[in-house]
């Protein structure tokens, strides 16, 4: 019974951690924004922050394990359900989807450096050069 037990706690101990995805903006921006708002901007919904400030969402590339985190925990579709609609509104000329940027380090870049920017990163890499809005 020992070494069962030992084991079994060897292999939670083994198995990788995955912190959190936080969605980040500017710390500028001193809007509140819930998850149903943001699933408006990521999905072209909605083109403003709550307080009327132009939005600009910006995703991490879809080969990364956190978008796929991003879009089933946050926008409640997979990346196949997500690629279905972008398809659909870029056919139908009623949007595009999301600039992509190729790690969190870029997109940490791009968000401290523009108000306008609304991004996800994986949360241990958050810092003080990003206001962390929500996590999931």
């Amino acid at each position: 019974m020992k070494k069962l037990l030992c084991s079994i706690l060897l292999s939670l101990l083994s198995m990788p951690l995955f912190a959190g995805v936080v969605v980040i903006v500017n710390p500028s921006n001193k809007d509140a924004i819930d998850q149903k708002s943001i699933e408006n901007i990521f999905l072209g919904k909605t083109k403003t922050f709550p307080g009327g400030v132009q939005a600009v969402p910006v995703n991490l590339d879809s080969a990364m394990p956190l978008r796929e985190t991003f879009d089933t925990k946050v926008l409640g579709k997979s990346s196949s359900q997500l690629k279905s609609y972008w398809s659909q509104k870029v056919f139908t000329g009623k949007g595009t989807p999301p600039k992509e940027v190729s790690s969190g380090a870029e997109m940490i870049k791009l968000v401290a450096s523009n108000p306008n920017i609304i991004g996800y990163i994986d949360s241990s890499e958050a810092n003080d050069s990003v206001k962390v809005i929500a996590e999931f």
